[in-house]
């Protein structure tokens, strides 16, 4: 069997990119969180996103729990796996599953460095932290949704640049990742104000729209004050390097998307 291991911190994104990894290094199967997924679909395992601490949630991944183990072992030998990609926070991790699973030494070792930008993690890791949501990568109809009390939703349908479709993706929120901090929509609408505000150009702030989804993404509507007796469009690069840094600098990411928009110049009201 061709055996490759995918580590990195947790939060970083690994799950969702795994199923696009996989497909694209040409592996079939995936260990996950103790879960066995085969071409896109969950087969066999417990995920380790069941349980109520961490201590257990570990266990689970590792595949401590013999009946577990075995079940899994029994499913790769009946649906023929020949290619494996296993998931875990270290080398360390990866080696002890593929032991515990008795699927021979790892060929190849990737780290979530190779298949994300720093960008990409730093987002993961935003919402681990500030949403407490975690990505399996597997479809919503299999996830056992009587686990999940506070959230549970619908990821994306992951399919390849040909548009043949590879598998989906499921939100959860485990039990045990209790400890997030929730950041209201308005915190980063007031940020964007605040950056807006402080050229001494901007007149006025129309409107802002914010999402935090695929993409981050800022919409804003502006008022410039007259005359505009500068170059306008170094002028709005250097507001968008502006709310650019700000949100590094208080949220650790950087936004996906800044769009200007300019509805007018106005003279200052006496």
């Amino acid at each position: 069997m061709k055996v490759c291991s995918l580590s990195g911190p947790s939060g970083t994104g690994k799950s969702t990119s795994a199923l696009v990894f996989a497909h694209k290094i040409g592996v079939e199967a995936i260990i996950d969180d103790g879960l066995l997924i085969v071409n896109g679909v969950k087969v066999a395992g417990i995920s380790a996103k069941f349980e109520k601490n961490t201590i257990t949630a570990v266990r689970r991944a590792i595949f401590t729990e013999e009946t577990h183990r075995e079940e899994v072992i029994k499913a790769l030998d009946s649906y023929s796996v020949q290619s494996i990609l296993i998931i875990g926070t270290s080398d360390k991790m990866t080696k002890n599953i593929a032991q515990r699973l008795a699927l021979g030494p790892i060929e190849t070792y990737y780290y979530v460095e190779d298949i994300r930008s720093q960008k990409e993690i730093q987002k993961a890791k935003f919402i681990r932290q500030t949403q407490g949501k975690h990505v399996m990568p597997i479809p919503y109809r299999q996830v056992e949704q009587n686990f999940f009390k506070r959230l549970i939703q619908k990821g994306k349908e992951i399919f390849t640049p040909k548009r043949e479709k590879i598998g989906e993706t499921t939100i959860v929120r485990p039990d045990f990742q209790q400890e997030y901090i929730e950041i209201e929509k308005q915190v980063y609408v007031q940020l964007l104000m605040y950056c807006c505000n402080q050229q001494d150009i901007v007149q006025k702030v129309e409107q802002i729209q914010f999402s935090l989804g695929e993409q981050a993404k800022a919409t804003i509507s502006l008022q410039l004050k007259m005359p505009i007796d500068y170059l306008l469009p170094r002028r709005l690069y250097q507001l968008q390097e502006e709310i650019q840094r700000s949100f590094f600098q208080h949220f650790g990411y950087e936004l996906d998307v800044i769009n200007l928009y300019v509805h007018a110049a106005l003279h200052k009201r006496k």
